[in-house]
């Protein structure tokens, strides 16, 4: 059980696949505040859920560990993740998430209500920049910081079959590269700034080099290009197949929805591309 942020990166890390992480993350106490707070709102709970038993633990990750695409977000509501043990399942920044999925072939049911509801992902998964339900949905950077590790072992893990990744807000965009370069994927310097509908395309070249040597057949060279809407938009998303495409999107939290800065068109536009040039669409 990992109860420093010294002990996530070496849980994190030493774990074999994605089933041995996700157990190790469920049982992480290494931030007091985090630990608190999601244990205290499972004793305490919603009216609504009064009668329900809380997951009250860090919310694994959920899909499968062969997914072309990642989706990336802040942390487990906690009335939602915290509630159901499933991240974003039972609130409505999850109804909104898993509906686009559903419409654009990542997803069998367009809801998650639960943890036995028999939603699946296909050849998605879906992580948090922080696995613990936050006060006011607000981690601190020391949290974001000290959660990195299990996000460093997931990319690791999915990196043979990893082809797009969808980053939910600010929060997890700030927190996805520092991880990103951890798990040996080229990181762009300096760092794109997060806006909806922006992709940053990370392609790996082969080096020639001879085979005993660090810099042989086996190591790559990193190239990055950062595209705008306008960049792509004639190009081709099959373009990019080879390499890894981060896309950024409005995080559908009840603000952005309600106020009109996300819609449903958005997110579905977003997700329909990662699907595209992950090839996962094919999977339908």
């Amino acid at each position: 059980m990992a109860v420093t942020p010294g002990d996530v990166g070496r849980l994190a890390a030493s774990a074999d696949d994605t089933v041995e992480l996700d157990a190790r993350m469920s049982v992480c106490r290494a931030c007091p505040r985090l630990v608190g707070w999601r244990e205290e709102v499972a004793q305490l709970r919603r009216a609504a859920f009064a009668r329900e038993r809380y997951w009250g633990r860090p919310v694994p990750s959920f899909g499968p560990a062969d997914a072309r695409v990642l989706v990336v977000g802040l942390a487990p509501a906690a009335h939602g993740g915290n509630r159901t043990g499933r991240i974003f399942t039972g609130d409505r920044s999850g109804d909104w998430l898993f509906a686009s999925l559903h419409r654009v072939g990542l997803a069998r049911l367009p809801t998650s209500l639960s943890a036995g509801d028999g939603q699946r992902l296909i050849s998605t998964r879906i992580v948090a920049a922080v696995r613990c339900a936050p006060p006011a949905n607000k981690p601190t950077t020391l949290e974001r910081d000290a959660c990195r590790g299990w996000l460093i072992r997931d990319l690791e893990l999915l990196r043979p079959t990893l082809r797009a990744i969808v980053v939910l807000g600010g929060f997890a965009w700030t927190a996805l590269w520092p991880a990103l370069g951890r798990a040996g994927h080229p990181v762009p310097s300096p760092r794109p700034a997060f806006g909806h509908g922006r992709r940053v395309v990370l392609a790996d070249v082969p080096t020639v080099g001879p085979a005993s040597s660090p810099a042989g057949p086996a190591r790559r060279a990193a190239s990055t290009e950062a595209v705008t809407e306008r960049d792509i938009a004639g190009r081709g998303v099959t373009e990019h197949r080879a390499g890894l495409v981060v896309f950024g999107c409005y995080h559908p939290s009840q603000q952005n929805t309600f106020t009109g800065r996300v819609t449903a068109e958005m997110i579905d536009a977003v997700l329909g591309a990662a699907a595209e040039v992950s090839g996962a669409v094919s999977d339908k």
